[in-house]
């Protein structure tokens, strides 16, 4: 009988049993071929069973398998915005360990809505996932909601894993010191004045940078003479920087956003405004994304193993005996911060 005949005969969704009775095995031998367990099964016995599952469009049940083994064989990662390069590199790392230990990547967008995380969380521990990473910045105290579900993974034998603290494990950036060497780079090759744009006041992140390039700029010499406040996408760096080019940018002044997203975004403004970038306002940002090798001119910024960084995430939620390695940041000078001689 052919695969299109088995499956036009067949009302219901095919099991297990009936994938067992196909390959003329018993059901725990199809169960652990099929739900990954890790006792070997004869290679001709595996063949069989995955041609039998294949004819009859069988698919191991993921919820099931939750509950016969206390976990399922997912990483439920969370991110603020899935479309920020940042976040997408970060993605990338988790997949790629994912994918070596044949497990699965579940993606949850937050939004930084402290709500909406907790929303998320308090549904994936039905789930069961095998392990939780939480990639966005974090606010401090309200996330405390957040905070109290990731507790109760453990439990339920998820392991969880934060940037920043809150989890079981935490991997460190140091964001402050990665900016604190931007600044002071900028102030040696001899910038004096610097507008700052950033995020809501309280955003980890967007705090530890700016504090940080504010202190190695002036510790150089160079003061910050105005901050604005958006938020991390592309629009915000652009609105921001309008409104600082309104309210008067003198030549030769450098402008240091939290990421390099919001760093293009005011690039953009800058052009729009009639006005050159680099010869005439300087600009830099944090991360090393793609994009800022791509824009004109080149952003200088500080770079981030971004995609190292998720398959450490990922390491974390599977290794009993992980540390992670040291995390190093570079300052890459670009054309868009050409020096004031």
């Amino acid at each position: 009988m052919t695969a299109e005949a088995r499956r036009a005969g067949r009302a219901s969704t095919p099991t297990l049993h009936d994938v067992a009775r196909a390959a003329g095995v018993s059901l725990a031998t199809a169960s652990r071929v099929l739900n990954g367990s890790e006792r070997k099964v004869a290679e001709s016995f595996r063949e069989r069973v995955e041609q039998a599952a294949a004819e009859l469009g069988y698919t191991a049940n993921i919820s099931a398998q939750a509950i016969a083994r206390g976990t399922s064989p997912v990483i439920a990662l969370l991110v603020a915005d899935i479309a920020d390069p940042y976040f997408g590199l970060i993605a990338s790392g988790v997949a790629r360990g994912a994918d070596e230990h044949g497990l699965i990547v579940t993606v949850a967008i937050t939004e930084r809505d402290p709500e909406r995380e907790t929303r998320i969380l308090r549904a994936l521990r039905g789930q069961r996932p095998q392990g939780v990473i939480l990639a966005a910045s974090r606010t401090g105290a309200d996330d405390k909601d957040a905070l109290d579900e990731l507790a109760a993974f453990p439990a339920l034998g998820a392991r969880t894993v934060t940037f920043g603290t809150g989890g079981e494990r935490s991997l460190q950036m140091d964001n402050r010191d990665g900016a604190q060497r931007l600044g002071r780079e900028m102030a040696a090759i001899g910038y004096r004045r610097a507008i700052v744009l950033g995020a809501a006041e309280g955003v980890r992140t967007s705090d530890d940078r700016l504090g940080g390039f504010e202190a190695g700029f002036s510790s150089g010499g160079g003061a910050v003479e105005r901050t604005y406040r958006g938020g991390f996408a592309r629009e915000s760096g652009a609105q921001c920087m309008t409104a600082a080019l309104a309210d008067g940018i003198e030549p030769g002044t450098l402008v240091f956003a939290l990421s390099d997203v919001v760093a293009v975004g005011a690039m953009t403004a800058v052009r729009d405004a009639g006005r050159a970038v680099g010869s005439d306002i300087a600009v830099c940002g944090f991360d090393d994304v793609p994009v800022s090798r791509d824009v004109t001119p080149q952003l200088t910024t500080v770079r981030v193993p971004l995609s190292e960084l998720g398959y450490q995430a990922f390491r974390a939620t599977v290794d009993a005996e992980w540390q992670q390695p040291p995390l190093q940041l570079e300052v890459v000078v670009r054309e868009s911060t050409p020096g004031l001689g």
